[in-house]
Parts: C-alpha cells; sequence; structure tokens
C-alpha cells in the first residue's frame, strides 16, 4: 500500500510540475521587433516586455466593456480593427449613455514608437495613457478601483492575471501593463510602401504613386516624417477653431498661449481608412484635406511657419498632384495590420 502512495505522490508531483512549467512556457516573451525601416522606439518596454499571457490579458481588456462605468463601452468601441483601431464615420468619439466627446479618436498602431499620445499629448507613457478614457465622463466614466472590483469577480480574469504576472494580482497597475503590452505589439509597417522602401516583393509603384511620393517628400514630410509618417510635435497647421468647442489644443495642457491651437501631427499610416480626419473629424475625404491645404488656412500667432510661403499660406496644388499624392498615401495601407487576427478577441 505505502508503494502505490508513493507512486501516486511522485505522480501528482509530475503532473504539478507539467502544469508550472506548461504555464511558464505559455507566458514567455514574445518577439517584438524593430522594423527595418522605423526609427528607434520612444518608449522604454524593457520593464513591461510583452508576453504571450500578457498580451491576451491586454486584448481581453481592450475588448471589454466592463471597462466602463456602465459595462457597454469597450477601448475597441472607439478603436475599430478594420479602420486602423479608429472610430469609423464618426467626427467625435462616443461613449457611455451615447454622449458625444469633443475629439476625434485617433488611430492606434505604432504606439510604442511615440513619445506623446493625445491630440493635446495629455500621456506620455504606453502604459499610463489608457487612464484618460477610462476617467473620462463621456468616454468611460469609470475608475480603475471599480475596473479592478469587478474583474476580481471573474474567474478567468483572476486566473489570466496569475499567469501573466509575477505577483498574480488583479490589480490596477496589472490592468494598465497589460493594456500597454498590447499596443505595444500593434504595429503596422507591412503595407505596399513599406515593401518598396525595404525592396521586397510586393513593393512596386505606378508612375503615378512614386510621382505622388516625390511631391509628399517635397511638401509633407516635414511634418510627416520618418516611416511613422509623423514627427510627433504639436503643431497649428491653420484650421479654422471650430466656433461649437474652440478646442485650444496643446494650450490645454502646458497653459502656454504659445500652444494654442497645436495639436499633434497624426501618423498617416492606414489614413485611407481613418477617415473623418482632423482633430475634430471636419474633413470626410482626403481630397477635402488637400483642398484644405492648398487654400483654406486661417492665419493666427502660433501658424506653423512650415505652412507661410512668399506667396501666402499653404500648400499650392494642382488638382493632378493632389490625385497622385492621395495615390501615394494609399500605398500606406497595411491590410496585413488590419486583418490580423492576433489583434481581434472573440468572446
Amino acid at each position: 500500500m505505502r508503494t502505490i502512495i508513493l507512486i501516486l505522490s511522485f505522480a501528482c508531483l509530475f503532473i504539478s510540475c507539467s502544469k508550472e512549467e506548461e504555464y511558464t512556457e505559455i507566458n514567455e516573451p514574445l518577439d517584438f521587433q524593430v522594423p527595418a525601416n522605423f526609427p528607434a522606439l520612444a518608449q522604454d518596454i524593457q520593464h513591461n516586455w510583452p508576453t504571450q499571457k500578457g498580451f491576451e490579458l491586454g486584448r481581453k481588456l481592450f475588448y471589454d466593456g466592463r471597462l466602463s462605468a456602465d459595462n457597454t463601452i469597450s477601448c475597441s468601441f472607439c478603436h475599430e480593427q478594420a479602420s486602423a483601431f479608429t472610430h469609423h464615420g464618426h467626427d467625435f468619439s462616443h461613449g457611455i449613455n451615447d454622449l458625444v466627446g469633443v475629439r476625434n479618436a485617433p488611430a492606434v498602431q505604432n504606439m510604442a514608437f511615440q513619445s506623446e499620445y493625445f491630440y493635446d499629448g495629455a500621456s506620455n507613457s504606453i502604459e499610463m495613457l489608457s487612464i484618460a478614457p477610462i476617467h473620462n465622463p463621456v468616454e468611460m466614466n469609470e475608475t480603475l478601483e471599480n475596473i479592478v472590483l469587478k474583474l476580481k469577480q471573474d474567474p478567468e480574469y483572476v486566473r489570466l492575471f496569475g499567469v501573466a504576472f509575477d505577483n498574480g494580482e488583479v490589480s490596477s497597475g496589472n490592468v494598465l501593463k497589460a493594456l500597454g503590452q498590447f499596443m505595444t505589439m500593434m504595429v503596422s509597417a507591412n503595407s505596399r510602401y513599406d515593401k518598396h522602401v525595404r525592396n521586397e516583393p510586393g513593393g512596386n509603384f505606378s508612375q503615378q504613386e512614386q510621382y505622388g511620393m516625390e511631391l509628399f517628400q517635397q511638401n509633407c514630410a516635414v511634418c510627416h516624417k520618418t516611416d511613422l509618417f509623423t514627427d510627433s510635435a504639436f503643431r497649428n497647421n491653420g484650421l479654422p477653431p471650430n466656433p461649437n468647442l474652440n478646442d485650444l489644443g496643446r494650450e490645454t495642457v502646458t497653459g502656454f498661449a504659445s500652444d494654442k491651437y497645436k495639436f499633434k501631427v497624426p501618423s498617416l499610416r492606414n489614413v485611407e481608412l481613418t477617415a473623418p480626419y482632423m482633430h475634430d473629424g471636419r474633413f470626410g475625404s482626403l481630397q477635402s484635406v488637400l483642398n484644405f491645404y492648398s487654400h483654406g488656412l486661417v492665419d493666427s500667432d502660433t501658424l506653423d511657419e512650415e505652412l507661410k510661403h512668399e506667396g501666402g499660406l499653404g500648400i499650392p496644388l494642382t488638382q493632378e498632384e493632389k490625385e497622385a499624392l492621395i495615390a501615394f498615401l494609399k500605398t500606406l495601407t497595411d491590410e496585413e495590420y488590419i486583418n490580423n487576427p492576433m489583434f481581434y478577441y472573440q468572446t
């Protein structure tokens, strides 16, 4: 009898160790690589390196309405994968109780390569940025403390937090870390443009697209620089203030009058899919955007110097040039990113 008990004990010990090894293996660090044509990371991800279980937890949280006060609004509600994680067709983001925000939902892509977030730069951390929409009274109107209380009631979340983090805690800090890991992995770098500049198969350009790229480099690349297509600076692009909002932009964060009407330069990656455009979603097409830059700018004390020239303001463009620019911008669409099942969560 003692022999049987001893054998069973070793068997149980072996099974226990096997399960522990299985979880350790599943939660191995993910392979995060900087694309060859990208600049260096702007965020230090070493202290919160994405792991398999951390990423899965972050993805589950991203699609969970329990992050909002009425359990209906998830991050994905305003950031849909098919439109490069923007709120397609909505000029302003929508939140709980069908409340409407004051800015267009920005794309979620290449987040670890950005130093500041939101149109006014209200956050500079990929982990902390989620606090803003969660606490915003017209978006999710929730607190991290309440979110943690809700998640602790869910055995699946308790299990996921247990294997995703060393301390195994369902905590506000780990909620933010998991979301940060998910966003770190959201890299869009396989558009036809990327294949073109990396001399990879599938990167052929038409004559019009090549002309459009040349025009872009001459007229737009100062602000939409590097292969991120943004310099991450805050600029006043001459957009007439929305009289219903009078959004002060960066000045809201810094309090400096010199930042009045300055907004973060958005990346143009996947721009074909992210209409409407500008921080208030006032333009419904790329043609409208280029029409504005050709002859719609309004001068002010903080208007960006890059948009001033001897003949006036803006970027004079013929219709042929606009069409070539639009053709080039469409080469920035990354179908692999838009359709990547890695970023989609099925409940």
